[in-house]
């Protein structure tokens, strides 16, 4: 049923148990399960108490920290790095760590787990609890600060291209707004909630200053997507502003147009009147002297237009 269980040593060497029960001999028994498992609802029920069993299964979370009855309800959130997948869909990590067992539930895979299955499979598993979750922490606070790098390598680029006018609107710009959104939604209630960690009493006080430095490093990412939430919708403002200078300018010059041949086309109409008395009717000179007018009347127009700055 699980994805894989171990009995982690305290030297973080591990045995894969043949025993169902939720605590082995080892330090501390590492249970981790998939959301989708039909089995789980009844394991928790059968193991673990109410509140923690409830907040293992709920198919939407946010980052949380709370204690409860000696042990810790923990919920996190990493980079989605699945294939095919958006990074900015943050996927979630619910936990439930006690002295005796560590229990891991995710919806979607979680590399940072992934990682530390790996160490566990090569015996060098975190040694106890706090440290196995110190290291899941750091690892997906490190990817979170990639992530937040590559959106503010790429606004840098946004703002450099607003140096040529010519540059149409980035395809990736609105993509990117998303994705500072989204980021942040998840990252700002895990600031608090790794504040929180630091603090708890399952944690030894020797891994608590490095919690510290990662709950401060998720509220530098949390600052740095406020910034550059700022600075996409100034890349955004900027663009639209040009094309409404754009578009301002086509404007006025259709108007310019209009009314330099607003004069000569009432002249054409005018002398278009299939009616008796037309002068210039027997002239052979009149479609000439009429053209000539309506040219000098143009550049007449032209003139007083450019003395008024207009053009």
């Amino acid at each position: 049923m699980p994805i894989c269980v171990f009995d982690i040593a305290e030297d973080g060497s591990t045995t894969i148990p043949t025993d169902t029960n939720l605590t082995g001999a080892a330090r501390y028994r590492w249970w981790h399960f998939d959301l989708s498992d039909p089995l789980l609802h009844q394991w928790t029920e059968t193991h673990l108490p109410e509140i923690p069993a409830g907040a293992l299964l709920q198919p939407e979370t946010r980052p949380r920290c709370d204690g409860f009855d000696g042990g810790l309800i923990l919920n996190l959130r990493g980079i989605n790095m699945n294939d095919g997948q958006p990074a900015e869909e943050m996927v979630s990590i619910r936990m439930w760590v006690t002295d005796a067992v560590v229990i891991t539930v995710r919806l979607r895979r979680v590399f940072a787990i992934e990682d530390i299955r790996q160490n566990a499979q090569a015996q060098m598993a975190p040694t106890h609890p706090a440290q196995f979750i110190s290291e899941l922490v750091t690892r997906l606070t490190g990817r979170v600060q990639s992530e937040v790098t590559s959106i503010a390598k790429l606004t840098e680029f946004f703002e450099a291209d607003l140096e040529d006018d010519e540059t149409p609107i980035p395809t990736e710009l609105t993509q990117s707004r998303r994705r500072v959104i989204r980021l942040r939604r998840y990252l700002d209630p895990q600031r608090a909630a790794l504040n929180k960690l630091a603090t708890e009493t399952l944690m030894p006080p020797d891994s608590r200053p490095a919690l510290r430095e990662l709950a401060n490093r998720t509220t530098m990412a949390v600052e740095e997507l406020d910034a550059l939430r700022d600075r996409l919708v100034a890349v955004q403002d900027d663009h639209d502003l040009d094309v409404a200078r754009r578009q301002a300018r086509n404007s006025f010059l259709l108007s310019v147009g209009a009314g330099i041949f607003l004069p000569i086309s009432f002249l054409t109409g005018l002398f278009g009147v299939n009616v008796g008395g037309m002068p210039g009717i027997d002239s052979p000179w009149a479609f000439s002297i009429l053209c000539l007018s309506m040219t000098v009347l143009a550049l007449i127009l032209v003139l007083v237009i450019r003395r008024m700055r207009w053009i």
